[in-house]
């Protein structure tokens, strides 16, 4: 019988979360393949490391049954060990260890060098850019700055990954051009946010320059913006995005709400009138640029009133791409001080009634773009079709073209002009030329 001291570890990374959960995941399964490690993303292993979210209540629900099911997993003797890290784990550390005892080790979101020393490898400063990525192989995120400094009132971020901390410009050109060489072709742009990146470190907002670095790079045909913050938006972004043509016509910039009250309570330092003049100098800017925004519904004294601005502004601005959700009552956030006075029935029907307006919105908008052809990458197969996207489409969350894998046959990665012949509220349908 073997014995558990001679079976070779195989060590699985499960990744909950956002994009940046993603990334980090990569970066420490790069870390461990550079030490010599067997490891895997969410596979069979006896070594299990669960890269938490602890964002809102369903995040941290998802994160804390997923622990619980490794945990009983390594009752069973299915796994040896298990390890828990990120957001969850950096902020209830101590709540986790009394709750959770049975799990081997937790660790925050700054201890990558600790959880490899548990697993037997060495932290090599040296691996800048190295990781391996779990997204399909033609994209990639590059996460460009790490925390947040803005004061938001609902967000716990800054407390769970602390101040704004850039990633040099060469850095992140060595390592774009380390996914380049992998076969990666679009670059997604993350941070908690992308507005304030280089203000640490040049003392001046340097989104501009670095996407002029990132455009030399070769191999790299699509550049993306994802979670910038209204306040302070650098504009020469636009010029950019404007005159280079790997930049997509695209940005994620989360509003939250846009009513005054809701605005101030909230800590946004910006107005219903700035917001909206902003929106309208980036399609001045960049008339054919998608905008996807994300709202909060049943934040702490949000009157029928305020609900009522904000669903009117979102039928006046007719956003390309919008999520709504409902506030969460975020313990050591400011909000949290406040009464969590909108009932839960009240917040889903909020939610439900800004979906609806939007799905009409993005219906309407997707018509028009019957008869007409679009540069689209193939993301993947799925079922009887080949699923890609539009430069104005960002992966997992917005609008995808679907193409009839019974006539054609098309490449996973590969760029290729569709002619869109059927268009739903966020499906498109279409067909090589």
């Amino acid at each position: 019988m073997r014995t558990k001291t001679i079976k070779k570890n195989k060590i699985n990374v499960v990744t909950l979360g956002c994009s940046k959960n993603v990334y980090d995941s990569e970066v420490l399964m790069g870390q461990l393949k550079a030490n010599g490690k067997d490891v895997v993303h969410e596979e069979e292993g006896n070594i299990a490391v669960i890269n938490t979210c602890g964002f809102i209540a369903n995040a941290k629900e998802e994160s804390i049954n997923t622990i619980l099911e490794f945990v009983q997993k390594k009752e069973d003797g299915l796994v040896d060990k298990v390890f828990v890290t990120g957001c969850l784990s950096e902020r209830y550390k101590p709540d986790l260890e009394k709750e959770i005892p049975n799990v081997d080790q937790y660790f925050g979101t700054t201890e990558l060098p600790q959880l490899l020393k548990v697993l037997e490898a060495d932290y090599k400063h040296e691996l800048i850019g190295e990781r391996l990525t779990t997204t399909p192989k033609n994209y990639a995120y590059l996460k460009i700055a790490e925390g947040c400094d803005r004061p938001c009132s609902f967000c716990a971020i800054p407390i769970m990954r602390g101040k704004h901390k850039s990633t040099p410009i060469e850095d992140l050109v060595i390592e774009a051009e380390k996914l380049a060489a992998e076969g990666v072709k679009e670059l997604v742009l993350i941070a908690q946010d992308l507005t304030y990146y280089g203000l640490d470190l040049y003392k001046e907002r340097r989104l501009a320059d670095l996407l002029k670095a990132l455009v030399k790079v070769d191999g790299v045909e699509w550049i993306r913006l994802h979670y910038a913050f209204p306040t302070g938006f650098p504009m020469e972004v636009l010029e950019v995005m404007k005159n280079e043509p790997k930049i997509c016509n695209y940005i994620d910039i989360p509003l939250q709400h846009i009513a005054d009250p809701i605005l101030k309570s909230m800590r946004r330092g910006t107005t219903k009138a700035k917001t909206t003049k902003l929106l309208k100098e980036f399609r001045a800017a960049v008339p054919d640029m998608t905008i996807r925004t994300t709202l909060i519904v049943g934040y702490p004294g949000e009157t029928q009133e305020d609900f009522e601005t904000l669903r009117e502004w979102v039928r006046e601005m007719r956003f390309e791409r919008l999520g709504c959700f409902t506030y969460s009552h975020e313990e050591n956030t400011h909000a949290y001080n406040l009464e969590d006075d909108v009932p839960e029935d009240v917040k889903m029907d909020r939610v439900n009634e800004i979906m609806e307006i939007q799905s009409q919105i993005s219906w309407e908008l997707n018509q028009t773009k019957v008869g007409k052809t679009f540069k689209c990458v193939i993301d993947r197969k799925e079922g009887d079709f080949f699923i890609g996207r539009t430069e104005f489409d960002s992966p997992d969350v917005d609008n995808e073209v679907l193409v009839d894998a019974k006539k054609f046959y098309l490449k996973t990665g590969d760029f290729v002009d569709i002619k869109i012949n059927q268009a739903e509220d966020f499906d498109l349908y279409g067909e090589p030329v």
